[in-house]
């Protein structure tokens, strides 16, 4: 049987042109601020804060610092700085008390180590060699 194999699942769909379902939302939230801020403040405070909600947005919503989300970015970065960077092991005693302690024997088991000859080391290159 022949499967069909999904490709470029990494690739998001493009809902409106070019932009992707985020992009639409980062811009339309853009948009929704940038209404409310042209209705509520005057020409000289609107302009500079235009450009910096516009730049806040547009970032959001095109910039892709290693091939990822700038807000997963930034949310790596926050993890990084709140988290403690040091590993402290616990221990679990639940699963330490499902393993068996055995019995230690007191025996000691001897190992001999076998003493090797010139003669014998003579014998064993001579078989190495003829193979």
């Amino acid at each position: 049987m022949l499967f069909n194999v999904p490709q470029f699942i990494d690739i998001e769909d493009k809902i409106v042109g070019p932009l992707t379902a985020k992009q639409l939302g980062w811009l339309g939230i853009a948009g929704v601020l940038l209404l409310i801020f042209w209705s509520t403040l005057t020409f000289s405070t609107f302009l500079p804060l235009a450009f910096i909600t516009l730049g806040i947005f547009g970032a959001l919503a095109f910039y892709r610092p290693y091939n990822q989300p700038l807000l997963n970015f930034l949310m790596s970065g926050v993890n990084f700085f709140l988290k403690p960077k040091i590993y402290v092991w616990k221990r679990y005693y639940d699963s330490m008390k499902a393993v068996k302690k055995t019995e230690k024997t007191t025996e000691e088991i001897i190992v001999k180590r076998k003493v090797l000859d010139n003669k014998k080391l003579e014998e064993l290159a001579k078989r190495l060699n003829q193979k």
